[in-house]
């Protein structure tokens, strides 16, 4: 089946990584493409994919591309036109890559225009998992993760949904694994981004050091999976091969391996329910070990956060997310100390009262009200 793609995003690392799988597979028609400010590159991808439109948040950005994009293409602008995108009336998949909460907002959309979506973001189910969701049934269109976590989870499940019994997640440990506990504190940005495994942006590198990523994730897993908060595990695995299993009522785990290359889920969304040969290169099984551990509470206590943050519910998560966002942005810029990111956290979620049910004007406000408050108690422990 030939896909008809929209891709939000487009200008990042998952964005870029996606146009590599579009260049591989050689029969996806990328129909809009879509960037937060990056008006050049976001041209130079339109001249060479020649979408039907593109769409750049940055409102000061738009008349610049206009005048660069190929004719033919149409120009939309604002978080409106990133939206209006997501609901193209030739696409039939919506990849959503945009950084943060701003990710919302086009889900959304797109699952009201009768969109499939391919989601990469994880702010849009950590603070909206409930929306998002609720949007999912109504439109009975397919939100495929592309997360490598929960690809994984999603590809074990085939076929045996219903005799679930846990979900198991995966981390590497990030950089402090084998760090002294008493020397974290005081650990730099640049230690932070020293990532053993994966290359990512600056900000999910430093929530893998703090293991606040897979904190999210689990958050993730209870929206896209309908698990429990107890039916969700989190496991050490330093070698990131294993990238989730799936532990089923009889006692047997399933467990989705690979090498450590977002293209391979990137892939899998594109090309669902089907597989096809992929830009990886095969496992080596020379000297191939695979170890497991569970994480430390006193070296991860922001996995912790996130445990609670789902129990608590309603706007809950929503504030941890916006919270986390402005502190591990304080750190990159040495405002705070990486010690001080999870006091931040653990203060602005007990000065939040959650709100149940909450709408999207709900979560917005919820988020904004976090990053002030956040800002504030990072100025307090400075």
């Amino acid at each position: 089946m030939r896909r008809r793609l929209v891709l939000l995003g487009s200008t990042g690392s998952i964005g870029r990584s996606t146009l590599e799988v579009v260049d591989h597979l050689g029969d996806v028609q990328v129909v809009g493409l879509a960037a937060r400010q990056d008006a050049d590159g976001l041209a130079a991808q339109a001249a060479r994919y020649h979408p039907r439109a593109v769409a750049i948040e940055d409102r000061e950005a738009v008349g610049r591309l206009r005048g660069m994009v190929p004719p033919g293409t149409a120009v939309l602008g604002g978080p409106e036109g990133v939206a209006e995108l997501a609901g193209h009336p030739e696409a039939d998949l919506v990849l959503v890559a945009v950084v943060g909460i701003a990710g919302l907002g086009p889900t959304l959309a797109a699952l009201r225009a009768g969109k499939d979506v391919a989601l990469a973001n994880k702010e849009t189910l950590v603070a909206g998992g409930s929306l998002v969701m609720a949007e999912v049934r109504r439109s009975g269109r397919t939100l495929l993760p592309v997360d490598g976590e929960h690809s994984a989870i999603f590809q074990c499940l085939q076929g045996a949904p219903a005799a679930l019994r846990r979900v198991v997640l995966t981390a590497s440990g990030g950089p402090f694994l084998r760090r002294p506990i008493g020397t974290l504190a005081a650990a730099t940005p640049e230690e932070a981004l020293s990532h053993p495994t994966w290359r990512m942006g600056k900000k999910i590198t430093v929530d893998s050091a703090t293991l606040m990523n897979k904190g999210f994730e689990v958050i993730e897993a209870h929206w896209l999976f309908g698990v429990t908060v107890d039916q969700v595990q989190v496991v050490i695995h330093p070698q990131s091969l294993v990238h989730s299993l799936v532990e089923f009522v009889d006692g047997s785990l399933l467990a989705q391996v690979a090498p450590p290359d977002m293209r391979l889920f990137i892939q899998f969304a594109l090309t669902y329910p089907d597989r096809r040969p992929s830009l990886l290169r095969p496992i080596s099984w020379e000297d191939l070990t695979m170890t497991f551990e569970l994480p430390e509470p006193d070296r991860y206590p922001c996995l912790g956060l996130a445990y609670q943050a789902l129990r608590g519910g309603g706007t809950a998560p929503a504030v941890l997310n916006a919270a986390d966002e402005v502190a591990v942005g304080m750190f990159l810029e040495r405002r705070i100390a990486f010690g001080e990111i999870p006091l931040i956290l653990r203060r602005t979620m007990e000065a939040h009262r959650s709100v149940a049910n909450p709408t999207l004007e709900d979560v917005l406000a919820a988020d904004a009200w976090a990053r002030e408050t956040a800002s504030r108690r990072a100025v307090e422990v400075s």
